[in-house]
């Protein structure tokens, strides 16, 4: 069939010539060769016969009904040589068909029992499959329950964490949930809404931290005066100790004499004064730090916890303000401060207080505070606490008020400086308060002494026996050998007056050296700051209430005859009091910058006020006699006897130059000659 449609599509040939036969032969034999070697689609060799010479088709065909017979012939041959093969082997095989029907029967009884053993290893394969399906679920199961334990306990772990208020361990377990144990089971639902809440969580966290913190500002603010009052304390008991350290070592040859003030009793170098040893018994006590009376946790905790979030910027920048609020409030003073010491008292613990807790603050946390900001706050609060100091000072007229407030600033003053403060203006206020506390003391020595002068009955002190005779020169530096070699009873020249004087002025040095104590000074600077409160004494206080005691309309020419003598004596005194005070203060007098005691200007002038004020009186008494007398003008002649005005006058001339005796000779003869010629006229 192939060949026919083959046949039928080939043109018929045209006549050629030998050569061209030839040619065409081995044209053919190339198209047989590719027809039956190639798989490829005819249309290209096909077309190669068609155009290649006319009629190609017909010869075409013809050579190739030639080639079939010739294939055919081979398979023929082929087949006649393997037939007898063939036949054997058909033989055979209907030999086998009997055996393998036999064979199929077996297999397929085989088979069959095969399929009734295998249901029920089927049934059992199936089960052992189910069991192991639940195994590998169970396995599956267990291993994600491992993982998902942890988060449970750590969640759990967290929320009582959170129920105890440890929330910077809250936030650490925050963080191991977020980046170890969520994210190996974060396709679990649970696990999903644990992550939204964390972040409620965080902020809950900083709300209540936060809360904390200002419970502690206003617990603090309240405590800041046991704060500051337990340093005050401590560093009071440290300079009482080494105070009395330093006592002990620099303990004279002779003890100072101990003095009053206002019914209290002091001594100097070697005794303790009474206020001291109140504070000596104080030492027992057990003395609580800041650490001991606030608890600090709600600010390292919440530092900590806004460490943790990040945010710890905006926590110091709150801190740092509320306390700049809260040290602006602890330095106003209250309006009635100066009325009492507890008033400087309070406000000086609760500012202690307050830098002990920043001090504190700064060296127990990492940046919360800075040393620059501590010393801004301090310089900031100085100023403040210098203008309230200078303005409520200057209303206290109580000396012992001022003395116990510079105990208070000096306390103060080590206080802060013990914990790095700078108090050197302090003690610079200290020499203004000085000031104001001289002030006082010669305010209320005024009225000691115009008691003492109205006291006073300006008569030789009498002394009946040598206990009282040293009494007196125990108390006043008195030496005259002829009056030492009088048999008792006797008198001393000057009044009662002088030794009270006398003493009152050492009475004021010591009320002076008890505010120069503690104020870090040299010895020659309380040296000069003694002597000028005593020249202030005694040239400005001293000599007022001298010269109102001799202007005085009832002051008699005795009392100023007895005022002359007393100032002299007191004049006398004044290089026993210089003594006195390098005695107390251990500066040579013959050191350069050593003020000297300027008060003998002071008794010349109230000597020459009494001496002209006794001129004066003896004038208006000599006037008055004068102008009282009775003249007889129409006497004619003397009747040998002076009149009755004269003899009274000369009595009185005569008592009273019986007084002048007791003057100086200077005074007499300076005041003598004019009296004299008053009476002669």
């Amino acid at each position: 069939m192939a060949r026919d449609r083959v046949h039928a599509a080939l043109p018929d040939p045209p006549i050629q010539n030998e050569e061209d036969n030839n040619e065409a032969e081995k044209a053919f034999g190339n198209v047989f060769a590719e027809l039956e070697s190639v798989d490829l689609p005819l249309g290209t060799t096909l077309r190669s016969i068609y155009d290649d010479q006319p009629n190609a088709h017909k010869r075409f065909m013809e050579k190739l009904d030639a080639r079939i017979r010739n294939h055919d012939r081979e398979i023929e041959k082929m087949c006649n040589f393997h037939h007898q093969g063939f036949v054997d082997a058909i033989t055979e095989l209907l030999k086998v068909r009997t055996d393998a029907e036999k064979l199929m029967g077996q297999v397929t009884d085989t088979n069959r029992r095969l399929q009734d053993a295998g249901r029920e290893v089927t049934a059992q394969t199936q089960e052992v499959i189910c069991c192991r399906i639940q195994q590998r679920n169970m396995a599956t199961t267990v291993e994600k329950l491992q993982l998902c334990i942890p988060v449970l306990e750590m969640y759990s772990k967290l929320k009582e964490q959170l129920e105890t208020k440890r929330y910077y361990a809250a936030l650490k377990t925050m963080e191991q949930l977020e980046k170890v144990y969520i994210p190996r089971v974060s396709k679990y639902r649970f696990c999903q809404i644990m992550a939204e809440n964390l972040p409620r969580l965080r902020e809950e966290i900083k709300e209540i931290s936060m809360s904390d913190l200002k419970d502690f500002l206003e617990s603090i603010r309240k405590h800041s005066d046991k704060v500051g009052e337990a340093a005050m304390r401590q560093a009071q008991q440290h300079r009482t100790f080494n105070s009395a350290i330093a006592k002990q070592v620099s303990l004279g040859h002779y003890t100072k004499p101990v003095y009053s003030l206002n019914g209290r009793t002091h001594t100097h170098n070697g005794l303790m004064f009474d206020e001291d040893i109140g504070d000596e018994d104080d030492t027992d006590e057990e003395v609580l730090t800041a650490q001991d009376l606030v608890d600090f946790s709600p600010v390292y905790r919440c530092l900590h916890i806004y460490t943790v979030l990040g945010d710890r910027e905006t926590f110091e920048n709150y801190y740092r303000k509320q306390r700049k609020k809260q040290a602006r409030l602890v330095l106003q003073p209250q309006a009635n401060m100066h009325e009492t010491v507890e008033g400087y008292r309070r406000y000086f613990n609760q500012i202690v207080g307050f830098f002990v807790v920043e001090d504190h603050i700064l060296h127990s946390t990492q940046g919360l505070v800075t040393r620059a900001f501590t010393d801004e706050l301090w310089n900031m609060a100085l100023s403040k606490i210098i203008a309230v100091l200078r303005t409520h000072s200057s209303y206290c007229d109580d000396p012992d008020l001022v003395l116990e407030l510079k105990n208070l600033i000096v306390i103060f003053a080590d206080t802060l400086q013990d914990y790095g403060f700078t108090v050197n203006r302090l003690f610079d206020l200290l020499f203004e308060v000085r000031d104001q506390y001289n002030e006082t003391l010669l305010k209320k020595w005024a009225l000691v002494f115009r008691e003492i002068f109205e006291l006073d009955n300006y008569s030789p002190i009498p002394v009946e026996t040598e206990e009282e005779y040293k009494l007196v020169v125990s108390r006043f530096p008195f030496h005259d050998a002829e009056i030492e070699k009088q048999e008792f009873p006797k008198k001393l020249p000057m009044s009662q007056s002088v030794p009270q004087i006398y003493t009152q002025v050492k009475e004021l040095i010591y009320a002076s050296l008890k505010f120069s104590e503690s104020l870090h000074r040299s010895s020659t600077e309380i040296d000069d700051m003694l002597r000028k409160s005593t020249n202030l004494l005694l040239t400005r206080t001293l000599s007022s209430c001298l010269q109102n005691l001799i202007k005085k309309p009832h002051t008699g020419l005795t009392e100023l005859v007895q005022i002359i003598i007393n100032t002299t004596h007191l004049e006398q005194a004044c290089r026993y009091l210089e003594e006195f005070i390098t005695n107390i203060t251990n500066v040579s007098p013959e050191t350069v910058h050593t003020t000297r005691l300027y008060g003998l200007s002071t008794f010349k002038d109230a000597r020459h006020a009494a001496e002209g004020e006794i001129y004066t009186k003896l004038n208006q008494k000599i006037d008055e006699f004068i102008q009282l007398a009775d003249y007889e003008w129409g006497m004619a002649e003397s009747d040998g006897r002076a009149s009755g005005y004269l003899m009274d006058l000369i009595n009185f001339l005569r008592s009273t130059f019986q007084v002048f005796t007791h003057l100086p000779i200077v005074f007499f003869y300076l005041s003598t000659p004019s009296l004299m010629q008053r009476c002669s006229a």
